[in-house]
This record gives structure tokens, C-alpha cells and sequence, in this order.
């Protein structure tokens, strides 16, 4: 039977008590390379489940991209149908990294595809873009709300060319991006302790410019491998930095195929960001 509990519910529980990282499972061709590895169906399965074992009974939030198991055609999605089956046994919310966008009935359908019980692909949550108009997202709002899972909307992303639409302005005053943090603190209204609609952030941000206060959690990619670290969250997050969820993918998956490896590796970023948040709420409590 599917736990309907709310997504946000179940994330708040897991980043207070596995901590605060998403692990991306991202099965490149380098990475499997660097794993000594073929890049084949063989190689993708030994990595996906290689990392699962290493990290779901122990991280908060695993996030598989699509996409690098995609392009190995049905035999590829057979084998991410597996691995986020085998995360959520073993603990671990599974993130479905599609950032899927469409509208009508096509979105529907994605919808049904990542956030229906009935799907191999049922997740716990998934990434979705807005950019077609938030309101195209409805109907993946409507089944997160009525399976107990969340989305994580493209707000401010790490990749420099995501500004020229992120940060135009519109007719009202405000940037894109505070549009769609606005539609998501209006869907988190009144949620306890966290609501599950969250927004993604890059953490390599100088300046986020926007309020972050929407009451959900805060997708942080760009930490590791892209530059970003856990001292630079509170001068990116503020006071909102206890909601968020930095995303890591080569900085621990590099440490495979040793699954010891991996978990240490995981466990570092995860100490580092527990420290940064305290401090912050230490230094918040005497200020």
C-alpha cells in the first residue's frame, strides 16, 4: 500500500535524520570509465546498483537522471525501474531527475509516469519545468498532492544560461523566478513542518536576489564538482538554509566502484553541511 503522507513530511524527517544531501545517480560514459567499466547495459546496471547499495540505506534523498539511463532504450529504463524500486525499499527518497514540461494531457501523462503508485517509475518526488507557464503543471500538482509526493520546479539554476529567462522581468515587477517561488509558497501554505513543492536553486549563486521563503525545500545542485561548498549555503540560502537539499553527483560518485568508499565519501558532504547549519542557527540564536 502506498504512504500517502506527504512528501514534505517524510523529506523533513529524512534531512534530520540521514542529514542533508541528495546523491545524483549519474552513470555517464566518463564516470562508468573511470569504474573500469564498459559504457553498455552492463556497466549502467553494475553503477546504478553498485551506488544504490553504497548510499539508500544511509542518504536522504537519491536522484537518478533519466536521462543516462534513456539513452540505453527500453533495457536502460528496465534497469532505473529497478534501481529506484531497490532505493525506496532500502530508505531512501528517490528523486526522479526529468524535468519534465509539457502541457495538457501530455503532462498528464508524464505525471502518471513518475507519480503514479501503479508506475515501475513511481517516485517520490520529481523535477518538472515551469517555463511552459506554472499553471502547465497542474496536473503533476494534483497527482503529487493525491499520492503523497513532491516536485522540485526549475527556479534559479546553476548553469549561466539559465539567467536570461530566469531573470527577466515581467510586466508586474518581478522576475520569472520569483514568479514560480511564488506559486510554490502558494501550494506549501499552511504545510507542517515542511511542504513538499520545492524549487531548484543553484548553490553556486552570487546572489539569489529572490525570497527563498516558499515553505518547501530548496534543491541545491552545484555543490562539489561545480565549485560550490557547504560554507557557501548560508550566504546563497539565509535563513532558509535548514530547508535545503545540496545535490551532489561526481564529488562521491568519483569514489566508486568501492562501495566503503562512496559511503565515506557521502558521509563528508553530510557533515560538513550539519556543521554550516548549526553554526548558522548558532550564530542566528546570539545575533
Amino acid at each position: 500500500m502506498t504512504d500517502t503522507t506527504p512528501f514534505g513530511t517524510r523529506l523533513r524527517a529524512a534531512l534530520d535524520t540521514r542529514g542533508q544531501l541528495c546523491v545524483g545517480i549519474d552513470p555517464h560514459a566518463s564516470l562508468l570509465t573511470a569504474w573500469g567499466l564498459n559504457d553498455d547495459l552492463a556497466g549502467l546496471e553494475t553503477f546504478s546498483r553498485t551506488v544504490v547499495e553504497a548510499l539508500a540505506d544511509r542518504v536522504a534523498v537519491l536522484k537518478p537522471q533519466s536521462a543516462f539511463f534513456e539513452r540505453f532504450g527500453s533495457r536502460g529504463i528496465a534497469v532505473l525501474e529497478r534501481a529506484v524500486a531497490e532505493a525506496r525499499a532500502a530508505g531512501a527518497l528517490v528523486l526522479m531527475d526529468a524535468k519534465r514540461g509539457d502541457i495538457g494531457s501530455t503532462m498528464a501523462a508524464y505525471a502518471e509516469t513518475f507519480l503514479a503508485p501503479d508506475s515501475p517509475l513511481f517516485s517520490d518526488a520529481l523535477t518538472v519545468s515551469p517555463y511552459l507557464g506554472f499553471g502547465s503543471l497542474q496536473p503533476a500538482v494534483d497527482l503529487a498532492h493525491a499520492n503523497g509526493c513532491g516536485l522540485f520546479a526549475l527556479a534559479l539554476t546553476s548553469n549561466p544560461e539559465g539567467h536570461e529567462v530566469q531573470r527577466a522581468v515581467g510586466a508586474d515587477g518581478r522576475s520569472v523566478a520569483q514568479a514560480v517561488l511564488d506559486r510554490l509558497a502558494a501550494e506549501n501554505a499552511g504545510a507542517e513542518p515542511l511542504g513538499s513543492f520545492g524549487a531548484v536553486v543553484g548553490a553556486t549563486l552570487a546572489d539569489a536576489g529572490v525570497d527563498l521563503a516558499i515553505n518547501g525545500p530548496l534543491l541545491a545542485p552545484g555543490v562539489g564538482a561545480q565549485g560550490a561548498t557547504a560554507a557557501d549555503l548560508p550566504r546563497v540560502f539565509g535563513d532558509q538554509v535548514r530547508n535545503v537539499v545540496p545535490s551532489v553527483s561526481r564529488d562521491v560518485l568519483r569514489h566508486g566502484p568501492s562501495v566503503a568508499a562512496l559511503r565515506q565519501a557521502a558521509q563528508v558532504f553530510v557533515d560538513d553541511v550539519r556543521g554550516v547549519t548549526n553554526a548558522w542557527a548558532i550564530g542566528r540564536q546570539l545575533g
